[in-house]
């Protein structure tokens, strides 16, 4: 009972605020006004932000960080001034469905799924044992909100990697790990600033039991390398706590005859003490390459970590040192955020393998540094705007009140000669004449608004549309994540895909922003237009960050969509019509899905085939039978090894010929060749839903199909055909079977 009374207040107030806005026509204004802008910032998360990629409810790791969101990547190549990055290499893991392996390679997931949640991985040093690779990094771990040293191993060339541990946790945050042997000893120099010293460290069970030697220098070093050169070894680190220098702009070098000390200073330190973009700061592991000394530096202008820099050392004696930028040999990142290193890479480690190549690992993050408050701070702002919009709406209307009367500063004081003598009584006379000036300014700007002309009209029109900008500004920067459209993982490892879509001169407008709005999504290697009649434009007519590969037919069929294509580099392959945009976002999730099942065809487009005879309908039809059985492959991923040779063997040769000749069903036949091949009642197609896809044909004359009954009618032709060719469709496969729900 006392429960039920202690609610009655409550329910009570809300009938009492019901009232008030029925007997107040302001007062409903101002909560219609607040409801409207609720509606409107659903309506936006709904439409716009509904596919970004979010972190999970209840993740232990990987959450957003003001640090950012470092990953690891590979790289190899002949020299480390001309390194690739692994998805390139063409290297391949058929138990990831991952062909090829794309970077990142290391991410906070890998740390989080061992058991050792993560928010970032980053600084990432090489140790090389014939053949296996031990990788140690920084992990930004959860529990504790700092920086430990991790270690991952791998067999094959860093193509997967096996998340061993934490080698090294101090009560201090830890980070750039520089791993080193020396005679016979292997030693790790991580950095460890908040101690005020930089510390050495020695394996005593490799590599994850690791004993404390020495202190080497007794500063507080910043990023330390060491390096092996000409009879002495050198040390390379920077300290911002010198005075007169700049943060990220201070580089000095000490020298030594081991790598033990005792530490002798550079008589030109520092070499750096200002301007923080020339590359100061270490950015990874010095290397020898040609007889020449190399540093990799940071470039932090703008942002933290911004970009590594090399720089040829020309000189470096204990007297003298002198450094010239040379090109770094790898490709800038230009996906933006949707790239795993978009935004920044502020490390390298390159290290030669006996077979004389070279290997090397790199950082990257997709946002830059204190990108989270950033937008935390941004969504405050909008959302308190979008407050303040509807208050001044409500005042306006009359809903609020904020007229001070001049008799309310009367009793601040005494009304007597003294008191209109001394100064406070003046200050509050003025005080009372801006009062009475406020408030008919007030009273006058609420008459003239409230009267109905077309002026305040188009007055309340742009307050609404300012209110409605705000909300949405609050609801990006708060719903949207990082901002970035990225990859998902599958068992640990990224991957890549072409994209095959096909047209012809009539639909250039339509093509040129299909290829730059998807080449900018991170999966996509490649871009193949299959371009079927008329003048083809050249590659670099369009702006895409990937290669745009024109293949020209010698003659008009639908059929050349699936034609064997020996030149494109990866098994999985997004068939998608240039008319069809959807968010990349949604690619990622039909690319992920298809990568857990590469044997089906994984699609945006479900159809339910059923009847005697056989009719195709819609996907109103296959949401009323709650299911589907077929996939149209205007927007699916297929496995271009399977399927293109599939449709183009002998056995599918009269259903070739029927779709040339009605120029329609190629998709229709791909997924009885699918059927065809499955054995048993093997499922051969699966659904995603996506957020939004917009048929950009409809904007224009040149849709193939605008006779929607006529090409409805071919394609149950078609159906029948096809059946007696090749044997019935699967059955019905219903929605909303996946955990994720992206099949809904």
């Amino acid at each position: 009972m006392a429960g039920r009374r202690a609610m009655r207040p409550s329910a009570g107030g809300m009938r009492g605020l019901a009232a008030a806005a029925r007997s107040s026509p302001a007062l409903s204004f101002l909560l219609a006004a607040a409801a409207a802008a609720a509606l409107v910032g659903g309506l936006y998360f709904w439409v716009v932000l509904a596919s970004f990629r979010l972190p999970e409810r209840g993740a232990r790791g990987c959450l957003p960080d003001g640090e950012g969101s470092w990953a690891i990547g590979m790289y190899y190549g002949r020299s480390p001034l001309e390194l690739r990055p692994i998805e390139l290499e063409g290297r391949s893991n058929a138990n990831g469905s991952a062909w090829p392996v794309a970077n990142p390679v290391l991410t906070c997931a890998s740390a989080t799924e061992a058991g050792y949640p993560s928010n970032f991985v980053a600084d990432p040093f090489l140790f090389l044992q014939g053949d296996t690779l031990f990788l140690f990094f920084e992990t930004k771990t959860t529990a504790t909100m700092q920086g430990d040293i991790a270690v991952a191993r791998s067999f094959d060339q860093g193509a997967t990697w096996e998340f061993l541990g934490i080698a090294l946790d101090e009560a201090w945050h830890l980070s750039y790990p520089f791993v080193f042997k020396y005679e016979n000893e292997i030693y790790m120099m991580p950095e460890g600033n908040k101690k005020k010293e930089l510390r050495l460290y020695r394996a005593t069970k490799f590599p994850l039991e690791w004993t404390f030697e020495k202190v080497l220098v007794n500063k507080p070093l910043v990023d330390a390398a060491l390096i092996q050169y000409e009879g002495n070894w050198w040390l390379f680190a920077s300290d911002f706590t010198r005075h007169g220098t700049e943060k990220n702009a201070e580089l000095e070098i000490w020298y030594s005859s081991s790598p033990l000390g005792p530490w002798n200073e550079h008589k030109q330190n520092p070499i750096y003490k200002a301007d923080k973009s020339l590359g100061a700061r270490n950015g990874g592991r010095l290397f020898i390459f040609e007889g020449s000394l190399y540093r990799p530096g940071q470039d932090c202008g703008g942002t933290y970590g911004r970009k590594v820099k090399l720089f040829k050392v020309e000189k470096l004696t204990k007297e003298e040192y002198k450094e010239v930028p040379v090109n770094l040999g790898i490709e800038e990142p230009k996906k933006g955020r949707n790239a795993w290193n978009g935004m920044r890479y502020h490390h390298l480690d390159a290290q030669q393998l006996d077979s004389g190549g070279w290997i090397a690992v790199m950082d990257g993050d997709r946002v830059p540094s204190g990108d989270s408050t950033r937008r935390l701070l941004s969504g405050s702002m909008g959302f308190l705007l979008a407050i303040a919009v509807v208050i001044f709406v409500g005042f306006v209307k009359g809903a609020v009140n904020c007229y001070i009367t001049p008799g309310f500063w009367a009793s601040l004081t005494r009304r007597n000669d003294l008191s209109r003598n001394l100064p406070v009584h003046r200050l509050n006379l003025k005080v009372r004449r801006l009062s009475t000036c406020c408030g008919r300014f007030f009273s006058s700007t609420k008459a003239r608004l409230n009267e109905n002309t077309w002026s305040n009209t188009l007055f309340f029109w742009v307050i609404a549309l300012l209110g409605t900008v705000n909300v949405c500004i609050a609801v990006h920067f708060f719903f949207s994540g990082n901002g970035a459209e990225q990859a998902y993982t599958h068992q640990g490892q990224h991957s890549q895909f072409t994209m095959v879509t096909m047209t012809y001169e009539a639909r250039l407008w339509n093509l040129k922003l299909f290829v730059e709005h998807y080449s900018r999504c991170e999966s996509v290697r490649e871009i193949v237009v299959v371009w079927n009649k008329g003048n083809h434009p050249t590659s670099d007519a369009f702006d895409s960050t990937v290669p745009v590969r024109i293949r020209v037919e010698e003659i008009n069929s639908l059929n050349n969509r699936f034609r064997v294509d020996p030149l494109i580099k990866t098994r999985a392959v997004l068939e998608l019509d240039d008319d069809i945009m959807m968010t990349c976002s949604d690619v990622e999730k039909g690319f992920k899905v298809w990568r857990e099942h590469p044997e089906r065809m994984v699609g945006f487009y479900p159809r339910m085939i059923d009847g005697d005879p056989l009719l195709y309908r819609n996907e109103r039809y296959a949401r009323g039978k709650k299911g589907y059985n077929l996939i149209l492959t205007g927007a699916a991923f297929m496995d271009s090894a399977f399927a293109f040779k599939r449709y183009w063997s002998e056995e599918a040769r009269e259903g070739r010929e029927y779709v040339h000749k009605n120029f329609n069903c190629e998709d229709l036949l791909m997924n009885f060749l699918y059927a065809n091949a499955s054995s048993g009642n093997r499922r051969t197609v699966e659904y995603v839903h996506p957020a939004w896809a917009i048929d950009t044909s409809k904007l224009s004359s040149v849709a193939i199909s605008r006779d929607t009954q006529k090409h409805y009618d071919v394609r149950t032709s078609c159906l029948a055909k096809f059946a007696s060719l090749y044997g019935p469709l699967p059955q019905k496969w219903e929605f909303g079977r996946r955990e994720d729900g992206w099949d809904k």
